[in-house]
């Protein structure tokens, strides 16, 4: 039985990245300080994953500041008014303004407690790819001998999430172009190695218009038809996502991952359509917004329940722990690392009792 999580905690035990940031941005730290503490982070994320017993790890969900913010520095999404500043000065005058600078607006992700980066798009901005982040922090991972599945943002949830930044403009006609910049970067990530590619579309947790389905079906079948990519999972989380699901199922992606926590409705909404067929299903019954100890039992009987739905299925949590605390050696509450833990438990529960089904193939097209 396959067992992951969809993302992890990044600030560090002891803040360590928090501390970091602040000292560099006091000019207490330099570059090379902050870039070394991100990268001993990281290394500790997936070491900590690793030695838990996950047998998927996820990559690029670490973050300086913001994943809205580096998807936008990744595909060159980057307002006018910062054209005179490079780097890091130009990645953190978005998130917190400079002089004479203002910084792009905050949102909340959804109805979580987390603060994303709103980008601004127009006719004119100029949409490729411009850095390679999943990639070389792919790369850093295998240098440590651990695989790991680059997550990025979906390019409809980076559009939909974005502003206009002229009246009248809808982010949504840039689609086309930010679909050759996804492509050019899983033929990347291909080249590198990476055998799996998760594409979060948080977006799809409610009804979408018929034109953005339409943009839906459009994107995945651009991306799934390519040839040299990893195989793709599709990641919805915080809530059911309804008329999405049949356009996901009927695309050419090899996983979509589904939220059983927040979206219960999502097990009657796949039997209702007779299920994804062939394709794996990432199924989200580890809860990743609250510290409560999972019902272990209710979830391998979820689990058992979805069997006939997929062709294969992997046990994973709902969504990021990005949204819970890191860690905790109390036995009353569960946060990140003891979510790790039960998805673990999870699985092998499974895998003795009366195994759901086959481990997906991990082949890269």
């Amino acid at each position: 039985m396959e067992t992951t999580v969809l993302g992890y905690p990044r600030i560090g035990g002891r803040r360590e990245l928090e501390k970091a940031t602040e000292a560099f941005l006091t000019g207490r730290e330099t570059r090379v300080g902050l870039t070394d503490t991100a990268a001993a982070l990281r290394r500790e994320t997936w070491e900590t994953l690793r030695d838990a017993g996950l047998s998927g790890i996820p990559s690029n969900t670490f973050s300086l500041c913001d994943h809205v913010l580096d998807t936008a520095v990744m595909f060159n999404a980057v307002p006018e008014r910062f054209a005179d500043l490079d780097g890091l000065n130009a990645y953190f005058a978005m998130a917190r303004g400079a002089d004479g600078i203002a910084p792009l607006e905050r949102a909340k992700w959804f109805d979580t407690s987390y603060q994303h980066l709103v980008p601004e798009l127009g006719q004119g901005t100029d949409l490729r790819l411009v850095e390679y982040k999943p990639v070389l922090e792919y790369l850093q991972a295998r240098s440590y001998g651990i695989e790991t599945r680059p997550v990025l943002l979906g390019p409809l949830s980076f559009l939909l999430l974005s502003k206009p930044a002229e009246p009248g403009f809808r982010p949504l006609a840039l689609l086309d172009r930010l679909l050759d910049a996804y492509e050019q970067l899983l033929e990347k990530l291909h080249a590198s190695g990476a055998n799996w590619v998760q594409l979060d579309e948080p977006v799809l947790a409610a009804d979408r218009t018929r034109e953005e389905l339409e943009a839906l079906r459009r994107a995945y079948k651009r991306l799934g038809t390519r040839l040299r990519r990893p195989c793709v999972l599709v990641s919805t989380y915080f809530g059911e996502i309804g008329n999405a699901l049949p356009v996901l199922a009927a695309s050419p992606v090899e996983a979509i991952g589904l939220d059983f926590a927040a979206g219960p409705g999502n097990k009657e909404a796949l039997a209702h359509i007779g299920g994804i067929g062939i394709k794996t299903l990432f199924a989200g019954v580890i809860d990743g917004r609250n510290v409560w100890p999972a019902d272990l039992p209710h979830a391998v009987s979820l689990c058992a329940s979805l069997a006939g739905l997929a062709g294969n299925l992997v046990v994973s949590t709902s969504c990021s722990l990005l949204h819970v605390p890191l860690d905790v050696s109390a036995d009353a509450v569960a946060f990140a690392r003891q979510k790790v833990d039960e998805v673990v438990a999870l699985g092998r529960a499974l895998a003795e009792n009366d195994p759901v089904c086959a481990p997906p193939a991990m082949v890269s097209l």
